[in-house]
């Protein structure tokens, strides 16, 4: 435990100087939420068709999501890949921290980092923008962790199979934007239509965001959106581990 948290706060020292990743996983989110509710007209306007609701109270969920993806997929695989390309991890297999540790590390930073994200973003669009909070808190932050689990585990296959940094950027970019598309980040759940929303809960991201959405209005989450995210984290996760190079 004590090599795990030192590798912990090394990790996160390590983020803290890279300018680049801490406003992708820290500021980006919460400045989309500024800006759409800012600048988009009709953001701060009540819907007939979203129930009487503003876009920007709908919305707020789909940026949790966005700061969950941005977390797996940009920063993840990238750093995971850099350390084998560099070699990091086959001198740590010679040593007696396994090199677990240091991924164990790398998902502690990425869920503290994710975590941040999504209060920041929750606390502007309560402060600023009157957002409501989510009706069923508990339940929200339950559906967060475990869709937070199946979107690590897709950052962590890519960083299994990638055998460069650049790669591994190349490689998440191509699921990063379509997976963005499918949770809503351009067009909201309640607004997709049908045949897009289909393929929307099948994919990580997309039961994410519309299972926090329900939350969000106090609404259960749908089973199928549950059991979406633990097949992605139990079936991927496996595969990850399963084809991990340290070398």
């Amino acid at each position: 435990m004590t090599a795990l948290r030192r590798l912990t706060v090394m990790e996160a020292k390590l983020l803290m100087r890279d300018p680049a990743a801490m406003a992708m996983g820290l500021a980006f989110p919460t400045l989309l939420t500024l800006v759409l509710g800012a600048v988009m007209p009709g953001f701060r306007t009540p819907v007939t068709e979203f129930g009487g609701l503003r876009p920007i109270d709908i919305y707020l969920p789909v940026v949790v999501t966005l700061a969950v993806a941005t977390v797996a997929l940009n920063s993840l695989p990238a750093t995971v890949a850099n350390y084998r390309e560099r070699g990091v991890l086959r001198r740590m297999a010679t040593t007696p921290v396994r090199p677990v540790k240091l991924l164990g590390a790398q998902l502690l930073v990425a869920v503290a980092t994710t975590a941040t994200a999504v209060c920041l973003s929750m606390v502007v669009g309560v402060a600023v923008f009157a957002v409501p909070l989510p009706q069923q808190p508990v339940t929200f932050l339950a559906v967060f962790l475990l869709g937070a689990a199946a979107a690590f585990a897709v950052g962590l296959l890519v960083a299994a199979v990638v055998p460069t940094a650049r790669s591994a950027n190349a490689v998440s970019m191509a699921i990063y934007f379509p997976m963005l598309f499918f949770a809503g980040v351009w067009t909201p759940g309640p607004i997709m239509p049908e045949p897009v929303r289909r393929i929307s809960d099948f994919t990580p991201l997309g039961a994410l965001s519309q299972a926090a959405q329900a939350t969000w209005s106090g609404e259960p989450p749908r089973p199928l959106h549950l059991l979406v995210m633990a097949g992605y984290l139990l079936v991927v996760g496996a595969l990850a581990a399963r084809w991990f190079r340290w070398q």
